[in-house]
């Protein structure tokens, strides 16, 4: 299992940015990822998550309504849009590989990250 995000950098308060996981070594289509943050202050955060087929997606409450994750299941790539970025959703954002198709479930693969810094 290969999850290799971009997409991250320096973005003011109020800010948008598009994070993409490209993934490899597994039939993408037949599960079920996540994103998760991590940051000294907060720790590990789960973000969001998407089932196989993209039928259902799941979000933590604080970033509903700003966040979307969606998936290109021909590309293998899962994506997480944000919007209306805030200072301490500073972060190293990572995909995960779900063990099973649905969006709510255990993880057991995580990429590297990209990291996010929300500043003025």
């Amino acid at each position: 299992v290969q999850l290799v995000e971009s997409g991250g950098g320096l973005v003011r308060p109020g800010g948008s940015l598009r994070l993409s996981c490209a993934a490899s070594g597994f039939t993408f289509s037949e599960y079920g990822m996540n994103w998760v943050r991590q940051s000294p202050r907060k720790g590990l955060e789960w973000v969001a998550a998407i089932s196989s087929l993209g039928r259902e997606t799941l979000y933590t409450d604080s970033v509903k309504g700003r966040f979307t994750i969606s998936r290109d299941n021909a590309e293998n790539t899962l994506y997480l849009q944000m919007n209306e970025l805030k200072p301490d959703e500073t972060a190293g954002y990572n995909c995960t590989k779900g063990d099973l198709p649905t969006a709510l479930g255990p993880w057991s693969s995580r990429g590297q990250g990209t990291p996010v810094t929300v500043s003025s």
